[in-house]
Order: structure tokens, then C-alpha cells, then sequence
């Protein structure tokens, strides 16, 4: 059972162990006026905060609560300050084993039996439990479950998460060599190294100029780099702020960093534009270098260089997830129907999602065979995201023989008889045939292999905000889910730098004050300067020059936190979902296009396959200090 506390007046938390009673008085606080009271007795820590925010829960227990020091249940509460009025506060807790939850509650691990702290799946007797933040599900529209009948994946970066630090690193150098050996350019390039961590998603490049620009949700420029030099203030404006039409920033001047796939071919592009600049002549003037970056990506794909690399070693690319099979279980015996739509070939889709959801041998190795299959009810490899979203997309639908890889005529999906034979061609014996695999085709096609009566009813789960959650979402109605991968380690910084966050908001408030009365005391002289005598305007000049310089080194603090606070997520680009205080140009697509997000996909193994998302509320900056707990 859980409890919601409120109150508006100073009160009282008394607690009892066997030795004495525990008393704590907090000040006044706002809270809902509602209480739920559990019918046994209820098990709780009070978790610590700093001094100078502390504030307590407020409320008097009189059924037997109990303080415990060896339980490992634990209550996380967490305290939000709102500037203005009274202190507000609003708490969640856990208690006797029930969670209780917000989107700014810190979780443990869902602990299982063997003592591992990997989440449990929500049907196995551990699980049900609280889940961590970094593995919540974030809602931007509410979704029903109960009314999801089919459940997609996308299979790249979406089950499949590949390992930046040898999967990338090999798209990179496969991309050199190409550049080099095919393309023309300097052989110097062959000496270049990658550094996997320096670019991130949701940054655009200015093909032109050479620039990599990091944008708010309104589409200005608040980082920028020309290579991997940072542009001045001055230059940004000057380049970005002083047009009369606004840029939309999109194709065909500038290229959206919008995948993980794509980090690699960025971070090539920096490395082009600083050698172009240091070494005139070696690169002619007018190549699109860009354009001929992702001609060498294209190179890579289509020789089968990459895929044949992971293909000999899917362990030394991918990252092993063994919460997917049990997820996917857990939907099919729902009664949803699941399906994989993917741009890769059937040969590469089977090494992949054998890795994933194969059998494994004694040693640790997955031979190759097709027993994931029985964990689909459809495959299409070979789609041609994002043109397969289009239900005029008139691509003809194959059907993939999984053990030759050869492809067969299809009838929307049925099988056609073969000429010179009066019925369609049988499968082998043995053969499990409750999963279809097909290539090519169009969401039509898959909207009648599954029977699919609204496009409201298909929830798909991917990584990429263009190809997969905006053209699905905008084009079908289909309910999308986006995986950010990235957002594990973000939500865990944003809980270390709560209180660093909140002095940023109070230096933030503390420097429109000063401003708010220097202004006042200059309109002051202004317009009542013939009324002031003069020993009176140089005691305000002095008290304006005093204020000005206090707001100056209130500014520098500020300036400085910021800067802290920005490379605490990333050394360059700072956090993935900011630009300073407004939301990224990411975060925005995030909000426009996904129902839900979250770090990775077997998330949804942690909650019920019927639930009931819902978002938190909207507010607008006239509610919030109002209305904000």
C-alpha cells in the first residue's frame, strides 16, 4: 500500500523503533490534501538531502508504522524548491514492496534471485518492483496498451545496439579507406583516428561552410564549431543571427545528425574541414566533401565490408541483451502479435537476431539457425525505410526462403503458384512456419499479413527519429516508441546535479533581480532627475555603479556553474536534451513524434504489457511557480 501526505500547516513525523521515539518538525508546505493509509503495518527510510534544501515529510502516523534499519526496502523522496510564495514540495515513496512514482524519482534495481542487479521482466515473480530511472519509460501522449494489437521493431540500433567503441570505430575507418583508395582524397587521411565519443546526436552540419551547430527547439545556433574549432560569439551571430528570412536548417544545405550510425561520417566531415583549412590545395576548392563522406558510407554498405566484420564476431560489435527474449514472450502471450521491419538483408537480419534471440552452445557461441523466428509473427528485411511508411509505395513484397535466401513471388503476402504447377510451392518438413519473412513490400502489405484494422493499434519501437518515429507516426498514425540509448547516463547526471541546477536557477533569478532594480533607479533619474538634487544623484549613480558591478560577478558565477554543469554531460555539446535552458532541437522531435522513450528496448519488459501510460502534465511558464510541486 502507498501514502500520499499533504498539508499547509507545520506538523509532526513520529516514528518508533523498540528504544525511542524519533520526532522531526518541518516547515509549512503545500501538498494535495489527500491520504491513503495502508492496512499493515508499512516499512520506510527517510533519505537524506542537503542541509540547506532539507526539507521532511509532515504528518503523524498512528497505525503502527514502524522504523526499520535492516530493511532493504528503501523510500527515495525527492524535493523540488519553486521560486516564489512558500517553499512547495512533493514527495513519492515506496513502501511495503508498492511503487509510487514520478518522472523526477530516483529508483534502485529490481533485484532477482541470483542476486544479479538486472531488471527482473514484469512477469516473473521478482518482478513488478520499482524500476531505476535510467530504465523508465518517458510518456509525451498517453497510450493505452489494451489497445495496442501488433508490437514492431526496428532491428539496427534498436534491438541490435552496437558498441561505439569497435562497430563505429570499424564504419569509420572502412569510410577512410574508401575516401582514399576510391574517391581521390590525400593518403594523409590513413593516419586519422576517431575519437567515438566526441560527436553526438541532434546536431546539424553546414555542408557549405564547414560548421557543426548544436540548436534549441526554436532553431538558434547556441553552440558552434567550424571543424572542431569553436566559433566566437561574434560569429555565430554574424553567421547565423544577422539574415531577414529565417534558415530552416534542413536538407539540401545541411545534414542532420540524427542517428548513431551517423556519429562516425560527422566526425570524418570535422576532421576534412580543419585539413582543408590547414593544408590549401591538398583538397580542391568546391568538392563537396560531404557529399563525398556519405558516397564512402554508401561504398562500405553496399561491398558488405561492415556486415561481413560483424558477421565473424556479432559479439565483439554487439551488445548482448538478455532481457529481449523474455520481452518478446512476454507480449506474444498477451496475445499481440509481433513483427521486425528492417532495411538490412535477410542473409545479415538472421546473423544479427541469432545473436540476440538464438539458442546459445555450452561455450557461449550461438550456431546459426532460424529459432528466433518463432518469436515473430512477420520479418520484412530489405524495407527501404522511410518509403515503406508510404501506403502508395507500390515495391513488390518477396517472400524470403530462410534457408537458401532465395526470393519467391508473393500475391500481398500469399504465396503464388508456380508455373507448370497447379498449387503454391509447399515448405519443407519440419520447417516452423508461424513466422513469415519477406522482403521489400510496403506497410500495406504488412497491415494485411496482420490483419490490422486501424493504424492506432500498431505501436513500433526504433532508434531513428526520421526513418522510423516521424514518417510512421505522421504519414500512418502508428503509436511510436523511441529508443535514445543516451539517455541512461543522462537522467542519472540530471539526479547528481539537482541542487547544482537549482543554484544555476536561483543565481539565474538573483541576476534579474539586481537588473530589475538598476533599471528602476536609472528610469528614476531620468524622469525625476530635475526633482534630485545632486548629492542625491551621485549617492544613485554610485548605488547604480555598485549594483552593476555586483550583477557582473553574479553573471561570471553563473557563467561559470553553466559551463561546469554543460561539460558534466558532454565536454563539447553538453546535454543531449538542452541547449542551455531551452529544450534541444532533439528533444523537440523527441516531443513532436514519439509516444514514448526510453534508453533501450527491453524496457518494456519491466512493465505490463497492458499498462496505461500516461504523461505527466504540461505547464506553461505562467503556471509554474504556481502550480509546480
Amino acid at each position: 500500500m502507498y501514502i500520499y501526505v499533504s498539508c499547509n500547516c507545520i506538523a509532526t513525523l513520529r516514528a518508533f523503533d523498540s528504544h525511542s521515539p524519533l520526532i522531526l518538525t518541518v516547515p509549512k508546505c503545500l501538498f494535495k490534501p489527500k491520504m491513503r493509509i495502508p492496512r499493515r503495518p508499512v516499512t520506510f527510510y527517510i533519505s537524506h538531502i542537503t542541509p540547506k534544501f532539507l526539507f521532511v515529510p509532515v504528518f503523524s502516523f498512528h497505525f503502527g508504522a514502524f522504523w526499520s534499519r535492516t530493511s532493504d526496502h528503501f523510500l527515495h523522496k525527492r524535493s523540488r524548491i519553486v521560486s516564489g510564495g512558500d517553499n512547495q514540495f512533493h514527495s513519492s515513496y515506496t513502501m511495503d514492496g508498492t511503487m509510487v512514482t514520478d518522472k523526477t524519482s530516483q529508483f534502485r534495481h529490481t533485484v532477482c534471485k541470483d542476486g544479479a542487479q538486472d531488471a527482473c521482466i514484469w512477469s516473473s515473480p521478482e518482478g513488478g518492483h520499482t524500476i531505476e530511472i535510467g530504465k523508465q519509460i518517458f510518456c509525451n501522449r498517453s497510450l493505452n496498451m489494451k489497445n495496442i494489437v501488433a508490437v514492431g521493431f526496428d532491428m539496427d540500433y534498436t534491438l541490435a545496439q552496437y558498441k561505439p567503441e569497435t562497430f563505429e570505430s570499424l564504419a569509420y575507418v572502412g569510410t577512410i579507406k574508401k575516401l582514399v583508395h576510391d574517391l581521390g582524397y590525400p593518403s594523409e587521411l590513413l593516419e586519422w583516428s576517431f575519437d567515438w565519443k566526441y560527436m553526438v546526436r541532434g546536431l546539424v552540419l553546414d555542408k557549405k561552410r564547414g560548421n557543426i551547430l548544436k540548436m534549441d527547439r526554436h532553431k538558434y545556433v547556441k553552440v558552434a564549431y567550424h571543424g572542431f574549432r569553436e566559433m566566437s560569439k561574434e560569429d555565430k551571430v554574424g553567421t547565423y543571427g544577422h539574415t531577414l528570412t529565417r534558415d530552416a536548417f534542413d536538407e539540401p544545405d545541411y545534414a542532420l545528425i540524427d542517428t548513431l550510425f551517423s556519429l562516425a561520417e560527422a566526425y570524418l566531415f570535422a576532421q576534412l574541414v580543419d585539413f582543408k583549412d590547414n593544408n590549401p590545395g591538398k583538397i580542391r576548392e568546391g568538392t563537396d566533401m560531404y557529399k563525398d563522406v556519405r558516397a564512402a558510407v554508401d561504398l562500405c554498405h553496399r561491398d558488405g565490408t561492415l556486415k561481413q566484420m560483424v558477421a565473424r564476431d556479432p559479439k565483439r560489435y554487439i551488445n548482448e541483451d538478455t532481457a529481449i527474449v523474455p520481452m518478446l514472450k512476454m507480449l506474444k502471450a498477451s496475445g499481440r502479435a509481433t513483427f521486425l521491419v528492417t532495411n538490412s538483408l535477410w542473409d545479415y537480419t538472421n546473423v544479427v537476431m541469432n545473436f540476440l534471440c538464438g539458442t546459445r552452445a555450452p561455450d557461449g557461441s550461438s550456431p546459426c539457425n532460424v529459432d528466433w523466428l518463432q518469436y515473430f509473427n512477420v520479418v520484412i528485411t530489405g524495407s527501404a525505410k522511410p518509403s515503406f511508411f508510404h501506403e502508395d509505395n507500390r515495391a513488390n513484397l518477396f517472400e524470403v526462403d530462410v534457408e537458401s535466401g532465395m526470393l519467391r513471388n508473393t500475391d500481398n503476402g500469399n504465396p503464388m503458384p508456380q508455373v507448370g504447377s497447379i498449387s503454391p510451392r509447399l515448405p519443407l518438413k519440419g520447417m516452423d512456419t508461424s513466422c513469415k519473412v519477406f522482403q521489400g513490400g510496403s506497410v500495406g502489405h504488412l497491415h494485411k499479413l496482420l490483419s490490422i484494422a486501424s493504424s492506432s493499434q500498431v505501436l513500433y519501437v526504433g532508434d531513428h527519429i526520421y526513418g522510423d518515429i516521424l514518417r510512421s507516426k505522421k504519414v500512418l498514425g502508428w503509436r511510436t516508441m523511441l529508443v535514445v540509448p543516451e539517455l541512461e547516463k543522462e537522467v542519472q547526471l540530471l539526479c547528481e546535479l539537482r541542487n547544482t541546477r537549482k543554484q544555476l536557477q536561483l543565481l539565474r533569478n538573483e541576476s534579474d533581480q539586481i537588473e530589475d532594480k538598476i533599471h528602476h533607479l536609472k528610469w528614476s533619474l531620468k524622469f525625476d532627475g530635475d526633482n534630485v538634487g545632486e548629492i542625491e544623484k551621485q549617492r544613485l549613480s554610485s548605488k547604480i555603479n555598485d549594483l552593476e558591478s555586483q550583477r557582473e560577478q553574479v553573471r561570471l558565477q553563473h557563467q561559470q556553474a553553466q559551463r561546469e554543469c554543460h561539460q558534466k554531460f558532454h565536454k563539447v555539446w553538453g546535454q543531449l536534451m538542452k541547449t542551455g535552458y531551452q529544450n534541444s532541437r532533439f528533444a523537440h522531435q523527441v516531443e513532436r513524434f514519439a509516444c514514448l522513450y526510453t534508453g533501450q528496448v527491453s524496457n518494456l519488459s519491466l512493465y505490463s504489457p497492458d499498462k496505461y501510460y500516461r504523461p505527466s502534465e504540461d505547464f506553461m511558464p505562467h503556471e509554474f511557480d504556481i502550480l509546480a510541486l
